[in-house]
């Protein structure tokens, strides 16, 4: 019987083995790949299940969190150039030159002045022998006139008599008549040079000049000299009238027209007819210049063909320091010609520049808020999207291939795939699809936090408490 036993204990073990075996067989045949990949699938769901999260007041304002509402719009995609503010040649500078030869005796403005039209800027002592004759031209005719008018009051009487036949009045006439002509055209020559009118009358008064005062130049409407082309550019581009602003008074209003730019000459410098004395700018009437590739031609053609708005984007040009610009910037023409060194051409927008005055009633000064040099950004329209949403570059988090925005309702942000239609350094462009209704509250900004944040959310398992509606909108639960 013992021996009956012992014979059956080895296959008894045996079939215990393999039902232990088929009764654990998941654990002990299960690969660890296998179980991480269920564990993913099933914390996948659990995400993807989750899309809305909780951001309490507070945590709001530490994210500096602002919504607003999505409505459409049309959009223009533009290209981006790049530019800088130069003067406007013809009407931004202009240079002052010397009327004879002379010597500077003395200078009565310096760089950074400003001047009226009229306000002395130099005095030159001349050495003009040509000047020097006219002057003596001019008053030997006037005394030259005088005297033949002598003449002829003294022979009136005796032409009626018979005593002087009348051949000899036509001919004293005839005389007046040159002299006359003499006179008006030293006249002439004297004012050209620079002379006032008062100066002239004392050198037929026998009082000859020795010196000159070199004057700013007069200007036309608003206190710079504008072609009527260009008034009529403007005044089409819907610009106020001035918009050289100050606190207290406009240029305008003051009678500024040029401010000093540069001097060419020193004191005590000889100086020859025609010679640049000074340079006087208003920064008033400017250009943006562009600089864009040939690739870029036909984009700036149409654009300018069709008087496109189009954008420009100043550096260095703090906001809420000047007033509001509302200048509308249109392209004015292209440049022909190709810069062999950069390899571009040029393009040039208009714009109309902005001042504010200081210093004291007897010295005023002008400080431009663009300046000739500085840079700018130029954003051509290239291409309309209509009906679109637009909202800020951080309002969009993108996953891979997925982007996302996030509705607010309250305390709670719903996570909302989208449609990228297009993105550049400021904004993106969201297709109307359907999955933005119009008039939801889109956050517009921190969206790459608000997605770590959910993401935090749905790891710790915790849901927030919400209500979901039959039209998809959600808030806290009662």
């Amino acid at each position: 019987m013992k021996a009956f036993l012992r014979a059956l204990a080895g296959p008894a073990v045996v079939i215990a083995l393999a039902i232990a075996a088929w009764a654990f067989r998941d654990r002990l045949f299960s690969t660890p790949g296998l179980l991480v990949e269920t564990s993913a699938e099933s914390t996948g769901e659990g995400i993807e299940k989750q899309t809305v999260l909780e951001i309490s007041e507070q945590a709001r304002k530490n994210l500096a969190l602002v919504s607003k509402a999505a409505r459409p719009q049309d959009y223009w995609r533009t290209v981006v150039i790049p530019g800088e503010v130069a003067d406007r040649p013809g009407l931004s500078d202009r240079g002052v030159t010397s009327p004879a030869v002379g010597v500077v005796t003395a200078i009565h403005a310096f760089p950074g002045d400003t001047m009226q039209p009229g306000d002395p800027l130099f005095t030159l002592r001349l050495f003009s022998e040509y000047l020097q004759a006219t002057q003596t031209q001019l008053f030997k005719a006037r005394q030259e006139t005088a005297i033949v008018q002598a003449e002829i009051d003294r022979l009136s009487g005796a032409v009626s008599t018979g005593a002087v036949s009348r051949s000899k009045m036509i001919e004293l006439e005839s005389e007046i008549s040159r002299q006359r002509t003499l006179i008006q055209a030293a006249r002439q020559e004297l004012l050209t040079r620079g002379l006032t009118p008062d100066q002239v009358a004392q050198i037929e008064a026998g009082t000859f000049v020795s010196t000159v005062d070199v004057v700013a130049p007069p200007v036309q409407e608003l206190s710079i000299a504008l072609s009527s082309e260009t008034r009529q550019e403007f005044r089409q581009s819907g610009e106020p009238k001035v918009l050289a602003t100050s606190a207290t008074s406009t240029t305008e209003d003051q009678g500024i027209a040029y401010e000093v730019q540069e001097l060419s000459v020193v004191l005590g410098q000889q100086v020859q007819a025609g010679q640049l004395l000074v340079n006087l700018s208003n920064h008033q009437m400017l250009y943006v210049v562009g600089h864009a590739f040939k690739r870029e031609a036909a984009f700036l053609e149409q654009a300018a063909q069709e008087k496109r708005p189009i954008e420009v984007e100043f550096a260095e040009d703090e906001m809420g320091r000047w007033p509001e610009h509302k200048q509308t910037f249109k392209i004015r023409h292209l440049a022909n010609s190709i810069d062999t060194n950069s390899r571009t051409f040029d393009f040039f927008v208009p714009l109309t520049n902005q001042s504010r005055m200081y210093g004291d009633h007897d010295r005023a000064f002008l400080v431009w808020r663009f300046r000739p040099g500085q840079r700018a950004r130029i954003h051509v329209p290239v291409e309309k999207f209509d009906g679109v949403f637009v909202l800020p570059h951080d309002a969009v988090v993108r996953e891979g291939p997925e982007a996302y925005v996030f509705r607010q309702n309250g305390d709670l942000f719903k996570q909302i795939p989208v449609h990228v239609l297009h993105e550049d350094r400021r904004s993106i462009v969201i297709a109307n699809d359907g999955s933005i209704l119009s008039g939801a509250y889109l956050a517009q900004g921190s969206a790459a936090s608000l997605n770590r944040v959910l993401k935090s959310q749905s790891a710790s398992g915790k849901e927030p408490g919400v209500h979901v509606h039959a039209d998809g909108t959600t808030h806290a639960a009662h």
